[in-house]
């Protein structure tokens, strides 16, 4: 094939209309794929879009998100999580274009004390990290030219994320409690959406080099707490005239879940610098940039 007939082939996002392929599809001419016509749980859709599309590389940013209800519906997640992606990986490897597969910080356990690097051990402690530990292992099994993105704590001025139920729930209630004792670091969707698109570039700049291949980190720069992330949301939405309530910090033991959440969610983003040049911006930057957006074009 000339490097012409690829170059117009499309860029293949799934996901749907999730943060993530909203944002990449509000910045570059991709095709955008979801439920119903494409459906994890049902294979023959895979294969049919994916042929249909014919494209030059795919994203994938469908998955199994619902992280509690995952405790009671294994079988849903591990479908959407390992099972949709191996077979996605694979029709990758035979037609030997690139994959750009996002995965999550739930495949650790939360209890190194450092940033985690790609490098560390993992132990998901419930299915939903279990489920996307297996799609990382089957994407990487398949043999496709994988880049895996692990990314944590992401949100958009769209759609359900904890900082718009933050600024839905301020306007209602004059004090909240918010776990204290989570640290990660938050990430837009849309800064996420830039590094893929990056990585789309620097394939298309150089080909696919053996460096690309496998699991790299990417999320917001720097870190705070769940708490630190609800009474910066509430700050930059001071600066549009919404009311603060009063955040009191809380342990995650005070606000029991289904599903276990990793203590330490930090992610060392250093080889997707070294690599691919390629950074997010600083999460707080970020948040100002995104209320913004919320209250420019969807207020809570």
């Amino acid at each position: 094939m000339s490097d012409r007939s690829q170059a117009v082939r499309p860029i293949l996002v799934t996901g749907g209309s999730g943060q993530v392929a909203s944002a990449l599809a509000a910045r570059a001419p991709v095709v955008r794929v979801g439920r119903p016509d494409f459906d994890f749980d049902r294979p023959a859709s895979i294969t049919e879009t994916f042929r249909a599309v014919n494209p030059r590389l795919v994203v994938n940013a469908a998955a199994y998100t619902a992280v509690d209800k995952a405790e009671s519906d294994a079988d849903a997640a591990y479908r959407a999580n390992r099972d949709g992606p191996a077979l996605l990986a694979k029709l990758c490897a035979e037609a030997d274009i690139p994959l750009i597969h996002i995965s999550t910080d739930y495949v650790f356990d939360g209890l190194k004390a450092e940033p985690y690097v790609e490098t560390d051990p993992v132990a998901p402690q419930g299915v939903y990290g279990a489920s996307k530990l297996a799609g990382e292992q089957a994407v990487l099994a398949s043999g496709a030219k994988a880049v895996i993105l692990r990314t944590a704590w992401v949100y958009a001025e769209t759609g359900k994320n904890f900082v718009r139920t933050m600024l839905a729930v301020g306007k209602t209630r004059d004090r909240l409690t918010v776990v204290a004792d989570q640290r990660g670091c938050p990430t837009v969707a849309g800064d996420l959406a830039d590094a893929i698109l990056g990585i789309v570039a620097a394939i298309g700049r150089t080909g696919w080099q053996p460096s690309y291949q496998g699991l790299f980190h990417a999320a917001g720069t720097g870190e705070t707490t769940w708490f630190g992330l609800a009474v910066a949301t509430f700050e930059e939405a001071a600066r549009h005239g919404a009311k603060a309530p009063a955040v009191a910090p809380i342990a995650t033991a005070d606000w029991p879940t289904p599903a276990k959440r990793p203590a330490n969610s930090r992610l060392d983003c250093a080889r997707l610098r070294t690599v691919f040049g390629l950074g997010l911006p600083p999460w707080r930057e970020s948040l100002a940039r995104t209320v913004d957006l919320i209250y420019a074009t969807a207020p809570p």
